[in-house]
């Protein structure tokens, strides 16, 4: 096996370890919008996230991971739309933000 063919090889692995792991990180932050969205009492809206970013950062124990932020949306009337942020430190999730919204008695 020539340099070029190891190459090729190696690369086509990394990008198949990226897509199932970002397909991994997927489903965790839509079980994170989802869980968060039960918690506030609200309807998490479409049943999906959307990625908006993708970074390198440090976790907690100072290695490097993908840092991976998604949107999600939420009702709590089922008549507006409002917006929620997930931010994932490797397959963890580091912090749920929501928009402000009204409670209902």
């Amino acid at each position: 096996m020539d340099m070029a063919s190891l190459l090729l090889m190696l690369v086509l692995v990394a990008l198949a370890w990226f897509w199932f792991d970002s397909l991994r990180a997927l489903e965790v932050a839509r079980s994170g919008g989802k869980q968060a969205c039960s918690e506030a009492q609200v309807q998490f809206l479409d049943d999906t996230v959307a990625s908006v970013a993708l970074t390198l950062a440090r976790d907690k124990d100072g290695r490097r991971v993908l840092r991976r932020t998604y949107r999600f949306e939420f009702s709590e009337t089922g008549n507006t739309r409002l917006e929620g942020q997930l931010i994932l430190l490797g397959d963890k999730i580091d912090s749920v933000t929501m928009e402000p919204y009204q409670i209902l008695p």
